[in-house]
């Protein structure tokens, strides 16, 4: 074997007392890159070492018995930004290969590592760094093993010479349409579960998968490092024929019902969307799919398109009831008026609420959070998330806190927003431990005594989802910065 693509396994550490309500989503891009790297020639396989809860002693163990050339360690959750998250796991993973094989070449490539390759080739476990989306440039990589004078025309590819690091900064993009379809016959495809929200109503579990039908995104929010993998703020679309047949071959072949649309924002560019929605219309697979979408950027009529084609969830990035502190992370266009119509002409297409609040940015005070809690229980969506805010490695939150020497997490694993290790970031009023008890004190406030959510919930999905909501709200958060 060529190279062998791993995804860790952590994680227990990264969701903590509440991993059992968290997805086990396909790893998308190491499936990727399989299959490109297949249709180029090379002979690949993939590891998931999270669908198989392989620790990082087995996976040694497995990279032992299959002896690939070199190991890929891909560093991302199904979300780019939860690429931090995922590397206290990588790094325990390439530690126990190196300990097994001191020769075995390991290379890791994600948004983290994208943002800080000379920092990740400090890891005395780390030969190589792909910065950037770097398909192409795996490929080159792969022929070129153990040739290091060809290094230098790879783009992407960081790496160590003579104990110095060198790379070479450009970014090698491949056009959408040459993506390939995810090699779904490496996976463990029976392993695979949504979400518990996707699945309110029918808490079976169901195939399970996630597609791209678009790549980057082109706005400016502050806390957003997306743009690291892809190198511009600019948006690639696949063809809709193209991922209309993805799910064709998920459907058929692997009975899946369950989709997430991983793009940043799904409903942006209108002709795209109505194209992939006609498509799917016309088959009727009566599936399960949710996207993200911005309130910005939805109408009475895609959404009620969307809901045809088999859209189910929209997920808003709403993250806070305050316009100053939206406004500070270049989200200023948004305003509650607009949101509050927004999530009421989505459930009125039919449409499901996942909605997401961010605590502790950078202007927030206590009083304004408190508005974001007041809010999120007023617009009353069918689910929420509340994050803390977090200054990703290629965000320009990150590079801002950097400059002016604002603390920032100890350890990778601190920024996971439900890791007991997780340290927020502090705004310019309150601590980051205040935000955080904020945080876990709103998560439960939402649910307590809101007589006008259960009885939405039971409404819409039956007393089976009420009973699992209030079984998640037993299983209580641990949290090392709150004294636990």
């Amino acid at each position: 074997m060529d190279a062998l693509f791993i995804r860790s396994n952590d994680s227990k550490a990264v969701y903590g007392s509440v991993s059992a309500n968290a997805a086990c989503e396909p790893p998308f891009w190491a499936a990727v890159m399989a299959a490109y790297c297949r249709g180029k020639g090379d002979s690949v396989g993939i590891l998931d070492a999270e669908a198989a809860d392989m620790s990082p002693d087995d996976v040694a163990g497995y990279v032992k018995n299959v002896a690939p050339s070199m190991v890929i360690l891909v560093v991302t959750g199904t979300n780019l930004s939860a690429s931090t998250w995922k590397m206290n796991g990588a790094l325990l993973c390439a530690e126990a290969i190196k300990a097994s094989n001191a020769d075995m070449p390991v290379m890791m490539w994600g948004l983290h590592p994208s943002a800080l390759p000379d920092e990740t080739l400090e890891e005395e476990c780390v030969d190589f760094v792909m910065k950037g989306e770097g398909i192409e440039s795996i490929h080159q990589f792969i022929q070129s093993i153990g040739n290091m004078g060809e290094y230098d025309n790879i783009d992407g590819l960081f790496y160590k010479k003579n104990g110095m690091v060198c790379g070479n900064v450009r970014l090698n993009l491949v056009a959408p349409d040459d993506i390939p379809e995810p090699a779904w016959d490496m996976l463990p495809m029976e392993r695979y579960k949504a979400h518990n929200w996707q699945r309110f109503g029918s808490l079976e579990d169901g195939g399970y998968a996630v597609i791209a039908t678009s790549l980057g995104c082109p706005f400016q929010c502050s806390f957003c490092a997306v743009s690291t993998l892809f190198g511009e703020k600019k948006v690639r679309y696949i063809s809709p024929q193209k991922v209309v047949k993805m799910i064709d071959h998920l459907v058929k072949e692997y009975q899946v019902k369950y989709i997430k649309l991983l793009d940043e924002n799904f409903v942006l560019n209108m002709k795209h969307v109505e194209e992939i929605c006609n498509l799917l219309i016309e088959r009727n697979y009566d599936l399960n799919i949710w996207a993200y979408a911005r309130v910005d950027t939805v109408n009475r009529d895609i959404l009620s398109r969307l809901r045809k084609a088999g859209i189910r969830w929209l997920a808003y990035g709403i993250e806070s009831a305050s316009e100053l502190s939206l406004s500070d992370v270049s989200k200023g266009q948004y305003d509650v008026k607009r949101i509050e119509d927004v999530v009421r002409m989505t459930k009125d297409a039919g449409i499901y609420v996942l909605a997401n609040f961010m605590f502790g940015l950078p202007e927030d005070t206590k009083e304004t959070m408190r508005m974001t809690l007041d809010f999120a229980r007023k617009v009353n969506p069918e689910f929420i998330n509340f994050y803390c805010t977090m200054a990703y490695p290629g965000s320009k939150l990150y590079s801002d806190c950097k400059n002016k020497g604002i603390k920032l997490p100890d350890t990778w694993l601190g920024y996971s927003q439900f890791s007991y290790e997780c340290e927020p970031l502090p705004t310019k009023m309150i601590s980051s431990k205040e935000v955080l008890e904020f945080r876990d004190y709103a998560f439960e406030e939402f649910f307590k005594e809101n007589n006008l959510y259960f009885k939405m919930i039971e409404e819409k999905f039956g007393k089976e989802t009420v009973q699992e909501i209030n079984n998640m709200l037993k299983r209580k958060m641990k949290r090392k910065l709150l004294g636990d």
